[in-house]
């Protein structure tokens, strides 16, 4: 009993720990937060948050996988969906993981100080995203087969390349090229292309 209250104690102060980093990083940046500003943050010393966190980039990319574990869940929940057809889901997780990634990149204006420090030095967190949304992307695409709405030999090669084709839609830097009514409507015309492309004949 008592191992798993000091378990449950040691959760807690990384969840702590990781809510404060996501504020300083959030206001303050990535390249302008220290470890030692975290640390006060969460009322400890230095020395106490690295028996946590090996450094600061062990920190952001628990804030990533944090991040991302939303996204997935999100997406997750609009495959799983019932009553509606594969061209439907595919427009409907396009159009969610947009506003998303417009939402938050535009409440968190220094995100992308935190997602070129994840693409640079932990692509494997960045793969793993890729992965994940991908295995969803094929369950859909094996939907369509199912119902005859499309015509898809290899689902999961084809996954990948729809997740390529809608990169405008996901990643934050794009996200400040349009406005979000116009990039809605991109999604909504490239995801008509692909259904087309993705039909039976």
């Amino acid at each position: 009993m008592e191992m798993k209250n000091t378990d449950k104690h040691a959760e807690e102060t990384r969840e702590n720990i990781l809510q404060a980093a996501e504020e300083r990083f959030q206001t303050y940046g990535y390249n302008k937060t220290t470890m030692i500003e975290i640390a006060s943050d969460v009322g400890m010393s230095a020395a106490n948050l690295y028996r946590y966190y090996t450094n600061k980039q062990d920190i952001a990319a628990a804030c990533a996988q944090q991040c991302i574990g939303s996204q997935i869940e999100m997406l997750r929940a609009a495959v799983q969906q019932t009553g509606l057809s594969a061209a439907e889901k595919l427009h409907q997780c396009t159009q969610e993981m947009l506003r998303y990634t417009h939402e938050t990149t535009s409440q968190q204006p220094k995100l992308n100080e935190l997602v070129n420090v994840i693409v640079s030095d932990r692509q494997d967190i960045v793969h793993n995203k890729i992965q994940q949304s991908c295995a969803l992307l094929a369950e859909v695409l094996a939907q369509g087969n199912d119902s005859g709405e499309f015509a898809v030999d290899d689902v999961n090669k084809t996954a990948h390349t729809v997740y390529n084709a809608l990169k405008l839609f996901h990643v934050p830097i794009f996200m400040s090229l349009y406005d979000l009514e116009t990039l809605q409507q991109k999604a909504r015309d490239v995801v008509d292309l692909l259904i087309l492309g993705l039909a039976k004949r």
